[in-house]
Order: C-alpha cells, then sequence, then structure tokens
C-alpha cells in the first residue's frame, strides 16, 4: 500500500490524505482514490484541486497520470474543468451515504435548572473581556519568542514576580518570585503536594476541617492520604485538637463552606503547633479577596512562611476556566514540588500566564475584584434582606464575605428543603453534603447558597425562587 499526504493548503485550503493501492496502476489508484475523497465528502462540492503539476510532485507520478485521472473523473461528472477556474468538484455530487447508515443526531441535551444557585463558581457573565484582551495582546505581543518553546516548570517570571507583589500588598503573604509555583488550581496544587504517595512532597494523616469540600477529601484519599476531621465552632478549626498529623489544611479567612475566619488566638496556635511538631500548615484562601463588612483578613502565610504553604487561584475572582493557581512554598519544598510537577505536560497555558502577569500589573486585576467586591456584597445584602421578610426562621452565618453563605435551617428541614428546591427547578447544596464521614461533632441543617452564580439580571428571580421553597 502506498500513502501520500498532499499537503495543498495554498491550494485547496486543507491537508487532503489519498490512498494510491489496489490493481491497474497509479493511474486507476489516483482515479478510486479522487472519486471516494469526493463520494465520502472529504472534497465539498466546488472544491479547487491542485494543478497537474503540483499533485504529481506531491504524489511522485508522472504528470500526464494526474492529468489523465482528471480527465477521467470529469467525463464521469465527478469534477468540472473551466478555463480559468482550474479542475473543481462537480457541484451536483452529493456524498453517498451508506444504507446502513441514519444520520447521526446529537442527544438532546438536558435541561438544567432554572435557577442556579450552587456554589463554587463566579458571575461568569461578569468576566472581564474587554480588559483581559488588552491584557493578553499586549503580552503577546512583548512575549519574546522562547515563550512558545519548553519552558520553566515553576512558571513564568512575569507572573511569579507580578504575584510576588500583589499576594504582599493585598493578602499579607511574604515571598519571593523564586518561592512561587504556578499550578492550575487548588486540586492540581494537592496532587502536587500528595501524589507521590508515600514518597510524596507531604505526607499523611493530614488534619481537614469537619465542613469542607468532598472533592478535595477523595483527591487525598485517592493518593493514600487519611484525612482526620477537626470540629468547627464559631471561631473556626479547634485546632487545640491537632495532635500528631504530619499537616492541616485550613481555610482561615473564611472557612469553606460555613463562613467563619479563624480567631486570632487560633492563628497563632496551629503556627505554634507546626513549629512543635515540624510539620506544615496548608492554606486555602480560596476567595480571601472578598470580604464586605472590613478590611480582608491577612493570609495565614505572613505569620510564618516557612510552615505554612499558600495556595490561591483565580478561580472565584476571574473565572475557573482560566485554570490559573499558585502554591507560595517553605524554600525547603520548592524543589521536590518540581520534580514533581516535572519538565513537561503539568503546565498552565504560558500566554494565559503572561495574560494574567500584565492584568495584574497593570491594575486591571485589582479594579475588577474591587467592582465585584462591590457587586457581591450587594447580593448577599439582597439575600439577607429577602431572608428577613420571607423566611424569617431562616437566617445566615458567618461574616460577610466570599460568593456564597450558609442558610441555617430549623432541625430537621433540610433534605426536604433541598428536595423541593429541586421540584421548582432550583439548584442548590445541603450542608450535610459537605461533612466529613468522621466529623465528631454535632450536624448542622442548612444550605449552601451561591450568590455569585447567577447573572446579574437572574438573581432577583433566583433569590425569589429560593424563598418559595425554605421553610
Amino acid at each position: 500500500m502506498e500513502e501520500s499526504w498532499v499537503n495543498s493548503a495554498e491550494r485547496i485550503g486543507a491537508d487532503l490524505h489519498l490512498e494510491l493501492s489496489g490493481p491497474g496502476g497509479r493511474r486507476a489508484a489516483l482515479i478510486r482514490a479522487l472519486r471516494e475523497a469526493v463520494r465520502g465528502g472529504r472534497l465539498a462540492p466546488g472544491t479547487r484541486l491542485p494543478p497537474y503539476r503540483s499533485l504529481a510532485a506531491d504524489l511522485g507520478v508522472a504528470r500526464n497520470t494526474v492529468a489523465d485521472a482528471y480527465a477521467e473523473l470529469v467525463a464521469e461528472g465527478w469534477l468540472t474543468a473551466r478555463q480559468g477556474s482550474g479542475t473543481r468538484v462537480a457541484d451536483r455530487v452529493e456524498p453517498l451515504r451508506h444504507a446502513a447508515r441514519r444520520p447521526v443526531e446529537a442527544p438532546p441535551r438536558a435541561r438544567g435548572p432554572r435557577h442556579d444557585l450552587r456554589q463554587g463558581s463566579p458571575d461568569t457573565s461578569s468576566f472581564p473581556r474587554a480588559a483581559w484582551l488588552a491584557s493578553y495582546r499586549r503580552a503577546l505581543q512583548q512575549a519574546p519568542s522562547e515563550v512558545f518553546g519548553p519552558g520553566d516548570p515553576a512558571g513564568r517570571r512575569e507572573l511569579r514576580e507580578a504575584l510576588t507583589e500583589y499576594l504582599a500588598r493585598a493578602r499579607g503573604v511574604r515571598t519571593e518570585p523564586d518561592r512561587i509555583v504556578i499550578c492550575s488550581g487548588f486540586a492540581h496544587a494537592l496532587g502536587l503536594l500528595f501524589g507521590g504517595g508515600a514518597s510524596g512532597v507531604l505526607r499523611g494523616p493530614l488534619a481537614v476541617e469537619a465542613y469542607g469540600l468532598g472533592f478535595h477529601r477523595e483527591l487525598l484519599t485517592a493518593a493514600g492520604v487519611r484525612t482526620v476531621p477537626l470540629p468547627l465552632d464559631e471561631d473556626g478549626a479547634r485546632v487545640g485538637l491537632l495532635g500528631r498529623e504530619r499537616g492541616v489544611l485550613l481555610t482561615p479567612a473564611h472557612q469553606f463552606p460555613t463562613g467563619g475566619p479563624l480567631h486570632a488566638s487560633r492563628r497563632a496556635a496551629v503556627i505554634a503547633w507546626a513549629r512543635a511538631r515540624g510539620t506544615v500548615v496548608l492554606e486555602d484562601d480560596y476567595d480571601g479577596e472578598f470580604r464586605y463588612d472590613r478590611r480582608p483578613v491577612g493570609a495565614l502565610q505572613g505569620l510564618d512562611p516557612e510552615r505554612v504553604i499558600h495556595v490561591g487561584s483565580v478561580s472565584k475572582s476571574l473565572s475557573p476556566a482560566l485554570r490559573l493557581g499558585w502554591m507560595v512554598l517553605p524554600q525547603r519544598y520548592v524543589g521536590d514540588v518540581l520534580a514533581a510537577k516535572g519538565d513537561r505536560e503539568a503546565w498552565a497555558s504560558v500566554p494565559d500566564q503572561l495574560g494574567l502577569a500584565d492584568f495584574i500589573v497593570s491594575g486591571a486585576y485589582d479594579r475588577h475584584v474591587r467592582r465585584m467586591r462591590q457587586r457581591y456584597r450587594g447580593r448577599r445584602d439582597r439575600l439577607v434582606a429577602a431572608l428577613a421578610e420571607h423566611a424569617p426562621r431562616v437566617t445566615v452565618t458567618g461574616v460577610a464575605a466570599g460568593l456564597h453563605a450558609v442558610l441555617r435551617l430549623p432541625p430537621g428541614t433540610e433534605r426536604a428543603t433541598v428536595e423541593a428546591a429541586v421540584r421548582q427547578g432550583v439548584a442548590l447544596d445541603g450542608l450535610a453534603g459537605f461533612r466529613h464521614p468522621e466529623a465528631d461533632m454535632e450536624a448542622r441543617d442548612g444550605l449552601v447558597v451561591g450568590y455569585a452564580t447567577p447573572s446579574e439580571h437572574a438573581y432577583g428571580a433566583a433569590l425569589d425562587a429560593l424563598c418559595g421553597v425554605l421553610p
């Protein structure tokens, strides 16, 4: 069997794969190959074919072989030939459909909820397209050519320098560019830190908050890491109960999902525990920029950069679709994390890194966060007011922060409320779904409501629908 790729983009707009095989010589094989390309729809009606000489050179056949094949297919009606227009696929030729085949129809898309109040997403309609495009264009115009080749597993230095300044200013993080590793988000960070199992950068058992993302616990379990739940109260995780664990995972600025910050005395206590045990605190700073009743609480990392791994991303501030995050590491972990990451593949997009660096340095990131902070604060205020008017038995817990709120329900009503919401087309999460299966604390009935998720014009209707299903 002989094959040839006809690299004729400048002539017919795309590569054409022809198989020259079977009996009858090269001419007959070429006729069969072209006829099949037309019949199967790979050469659409009106497509201009390469000139004799070009196709002959690409296929390694005589020019007369191509001319004869074209002439035969013109005579059969597969092709047309006109002076000045070249040889083209005849307009009247339709691809042959196999008798046994039926047109494949896309399955109907499942109807989504009428009102989406699930946590985990910002208002995607508010993505700053114009400002992001300006930064992206600027970054690409200024980028050296080496940007488009293999790069640094730590991430582009431009972004690490921009993050060093921004995190120090906005979150109180103390670091330098060489201690930042770019990743694609918190889950990716967990994989890099614990993915090696017993030989990973970090090892279990790992203490975690009694309420948190089940997805993160599943990742840790899959990596062979046992998680030990820490009870919560109004001051956050009860870190005084920490024992011989090899680390602890916290959301100290805004406990996820219950909503309270880690009390100052407990922040100091967990750092003291990590120093005494020679271990580390893993800080998930998932929405630290969004505090509405006061200035945001600074990052825990600022208390001891050698005992805290600070992880952040743009998933809440910009979009989870960008897949850009960062780890701020104690110096002793940098080499091991880079080794776990490897030299290829497990990188965030380099052009996106450069775009984000420009977005931060230009001030566009700060402006966007300030704008969204005002918008989300307004939404939370509307939620609290709507509950006071229409569902006074339901209260919002936690501080005024973040992109979601926990609604405390009367005991025994969570499951029925979630089921009623489903029937009314309202998507939200019950608090029970975030509880660690081994948590040793009283279960709470509640709803986790993502007030940032709907677009601005849809939020009012979503609130009305929510109030309609509350007890």
